[in-house]
């Protein structure tokens, strides 16, 4: 019996992580990381070694909170401000929504790259799949089977194409250290924070563990192993991604601007590069989907009974909802560009809130939260804070 409670626990903890991965590695970020590899080359490593480890201070001081308490984002704002928690929870769905829209986008396009289906076909089919999997009653499993299959696909794909366009590795390296300038990187910074760990992102690993009854102190080894998986998952794509896109920038091509990541598979590995793009997006895109979907109604779920009552009903209603917007709209790069720097303006609220949880007896009893992951994390909200006002011009030029 207990061996069937550790496997079951294991599955949970590995299933959480695998949401938390492809929830931060979406269409939008595809994007955003090809329009930005372009833009700075090399020195966009140093955005993305930050990301890398803001992400995992962010998850570590979130999750553990969030795990600790046993409590959900929306609820943890509640306690500390009542009725903040509805305005989170309002400001994530939105989020999360026009990020679904790009998913579903995202998820169309590959199709319609690997089969030659119709891109309004393509979104009505990727719609469909992604609702079919909550109608499961079984939905808690295949998602964590779902997610674990499309992170591996990834990274192996990703990979390959890398290994391709033969980057200059060394000086990424450098410049992931020293960019020829900090204060240029710093809009590119957010928009990808936004992007990978902004809004829903964050919560969807803390979430997910929540949920399969994974909480408390007595269960902070299997919470900070699942958020060190889950960052080590992403954190490898990002960079596979990043070298991908470089190889190609720094041989002299040009993306195109109306499919940069698309443009950089098929310029790094020819037609071959193409169709990887096209398993790429696809796999990325319905990951991201389902973690959209997932975890922004569990930011409703608390606070309307309505919602938790028909929780199913709700995600299956959200990424409906989103096909029907995509499959009328398009799919804009610019509304995957805004979405995440919208979310990563949300960051630093949803952070500086779980940080004052840590403090109060009433939410976390006698768990002592890391001083030094406190200190980490008050820089992060200070330092993201101002990012996002002095970005604020870049954000409007996006609309």
């Amino acid at each position: 019996m207990k061996n069937n409670m550790s496997s079951k626990s294991g599955g949970a903890v590995l299933g959480a992580a695998f949401l938390m991965a492809m929830s931060a590695v979406g269409p939008g970020f595809l994007t955003q990381a090809s329009i930005f590899t372009e833009q700075f080359k090399a020195n966009f490593a140093f955005s993305i070694l930050v990301s890398i480890v803001i992400t995992l201070i962010v998850q570590l001081n979130i999750s553990r909170i969030i795990g600790v308490s046993g409590l959900r984002g929306q609820d943890l704002a509640n306690k500390i401000v009542p009725g903040l928690g509805y305005l989170i929870a309002i400001l994530i769905v939105l989020g999360g929504f026009a990020f679904n829209i790009g998913n579903v986008g995202g998820a169309a396009l590959g199709l319609n790259v690997l089969f030659g289906i119709d891109l309004t076909y393509s979104a009505l089919l990727a719609g469909g799949v992604g609702a079919l999997i909550f109608i499961s009653k079984d939905a808690g499993k295949i998602i964590d089977k779902f997610t674990k299959i499309l992170g591996v696909l990834m990274i192996l794909v990703i990979s390959y194409v890398a290994l391709e366009s033969k980057p200059p590795i060394s000086e990424a390296a450098y410049s992931a250290v020293f960019p020829e300038s900090y204060g240029d990187l710093s809009f590119s910074l957010l928009t990808l924070l936004g992007g990978t760990i902004g809004g829903y992102i964050i919560f969807s690993g803390g979430h997910k563990l929540l949920d399969a009854n994974i909480k408390g102190k007595e269960n902070l080894n299997n919470i900070d192993k699942s958020l060190l998986i889950g960052v080590s998952i992403a954190s490898i794509i990002r960079i596979a991604l990043f070298l991908a896109v470089l190889g190609v920038v720094s041989a002299g091509a040009t993306l195109n601007p109306e499919n940069p990541p698309a443009s950089a598979f098929m310029q790094g590995a020819g037609v071959v590069g193409y169709k990887i793009f096209g398993v790429v997006i696809l796999a990325s895109s319905l990951g991201t989907i389902v973690g959209a979907a997932y975890t922004s109604i569990s930011f409703l779920k608390t606070l309307f009974p309505v919602v938790f009552q028909h929780e199913k009903g709700f995600i299956i209603g959200f990424i409906l909802l989103s096909t029907l917007v995509m499959a009328s709209i398009g799919k804009p790069v610019s509304l995957l560009l805004l979405a995440g720097a919208l979310n990563g303006l949300i960051l630093p609220i949803t952070l500086g809130i779980t940080l004052l949880a840590s403090r109060k007896k009433e939410i976390v009893g006698d768990y002592k939260h890391s001083v030094i992951l406190t200190i980490f994390g008050i820089a992060i909200v200070v330092i993201m804070g101002y990012e996002g006002i002095i970005s604020l011009g870049s954000i409007a030029a996006i609309l």
